[in-house]
This record gives C-alpha cells, sequence and structure tokens, in this order.
C-alpha cells in the first residue's frame, strides 16, 4: 500500500506522485549570505555539484562558508516528480533527495575540496537516513555532473572506505549517480541556517577526516 510504505525503501517510478509543470512557488533570486544570484546561468568559469548528505538546512551552511564557493541553494534531485514541493518530498513517493547545488570557481576551491567537506561532515554509512532524520529524501549521494567528477567521487569514496575501515566503522551507502534535474526548494529552506541562526541541523560525521588528493585541472 502506497501510503503505508516504508519511507526509507525507494518508490517505483510509476508510484510516483504525479508533480506539475513549474513551481507551485516562487524561487527566490539571491543568496541572503553571499548576495549572489542562486539560479544559473551562472558567470564564466563558474562549476556546479551537488551533494545530497541528509536534510538540507545544515549542508547547505557547509558549503557556503567555503572560500571560492560562489553561491548554493537547496532543492530536490534524482527523483521521478516533476518540480514538487517539501510536503510531497516529505511522503517519501517523489524518489527525491534533498540536494545542495554548489556553484564554486575551481580556480579558487577544487572538487575535491568539496568532497572531503562532504565525507567528513556527514555519516555516509546511514543508507536512507541521517541520525534522527529518516527516509529516502535524507539518503547519501554525489550527483555528478561529467565524467571526471565522477570519477573523483568515486576515488574519494574509495579513499574514505580505507579510512573508515582502519577505525572498524561501517561500509559507506552513498549513491554516485549522473545529476538528474534539480528543482530549487521553497524559499524558506534557502539559506534557513542564516534565517533561523539556530535552526535545527542534524548533521554529524563520523569523526574520520576525509582526504582526496587533488586530481588537477578544472572540473
Amino acid at each position: 500500500m502506497l501510503f503505508g510504505r516504508d519511507k526509507t525503501t525507494m518508490p517505483a517510478p510509476e508510484d510516483g506522485l504525479p508533480g506539475r509543470d513549474d513551481y507551485a512557488y516562487p524561487v527566490p533570486d539571491r543568496h541572503t549570505v553571499l548576495g549572489t544570484p542562486i539560479m544559473g546561468p551562472f558567470p564564466e568559469g563558474i562549476e556546479v555539484a551537488y551533494f545530497a548528505l541528509g536534510c538540507f538546512w545544515g549542508a547547505e551552511r557547509l558549503f557556503w562558508k567555503l572560500d571560492g564557493v560562489y553561491t548554493t541553494a537547496v532543492g530536490y534531485q534524482n527523483g521521478y516528480t516533476p518540480y514538487p514541493t517539501y510536503e510531497e518530498v516529505c511522503t517519501g513517493r517523489t524518489g527525491h533527495a534533498e540536494s545542495v547545488l554548489v556553484a564554486f570557481d575551481p580556480e579558487k576551491i577544487s572538487y575535491e575540496r568539496l568532497l572531503e567537506v562532504f565525507f567528513s561532515e556527514h555519516d555516509p554509512t546511514q543508507g536512507m537516513r541521517q541520525g534522527n532524520d529518516v527516509g529516502t529524501q535524507y539518503r547519501s549521494a554525489i550527483f555528478t555532473v561529467n565524467d571526471r567528477q565522477r570519477e573523483i567521487a568515486e576515488m574519494a569514496r574509495d579513499s574514505y572506505q580505507r579510512a573508515l575501515d582502519e577505525r572498524g566503522l561501517g561500509r559507506i551507502t552513498t549513491e554516485i549517480e549522473a545529476a538528474g534535474p534539480f528543482y530549487y526548494a521553497e524559499g524558506p529552506h534557502q539559506q534557513y541556517l542564516d534565517k533561523v541562526p539556530n535552526g535545527y541541523c542534524g548533521l554529524a560525521g563520523t569523526g574520520v577526516a576525509c582526504q582526496v588528493p587533488v586530481a588537477g585541472g578544472p572540473a
């Protein structure tokens, strides 16, 4: 039964909610911290990466604080339902992950450094949850935009797994997939922890730092 289904199990595409042809809400123009546009096209030389690591409120803040990041935004990615709402994603019937768009200047910060933050600042061994946040929307994932990002992400995952193995910790469940459509979340969710500094953040790392050798060259 759809309404009694386990939210930690991905729905089948045919069971996904229907969605719509456009946003059901306005998307803000500007980042409240950085002052930059959160929607592209971005300036020449700016590259984009996508990460899912649990509740996107705290996840987004991790990245906007990094030197070299041009802008960030939160949204819903790699699901089935076009232009979903937060309430729809929370049902577990859209297939989306809560994702963070990170637009960055590779001359100032590398994709490898973003991956170090990604792996170090959450627990990538928890499957369809992150701490007390349970459901497919909270899964750990890296959504890559090209083959080079995929290769570096896989290298980073394997390197971090070796570090976890040395500490007797679990197996990484992070998905590495080609980036599908990124649907911007509602305005109140964008830069939420800037608007509500003491707001909820359920992220917690494993205590093991991730170190990724820089492969060199633009992503």
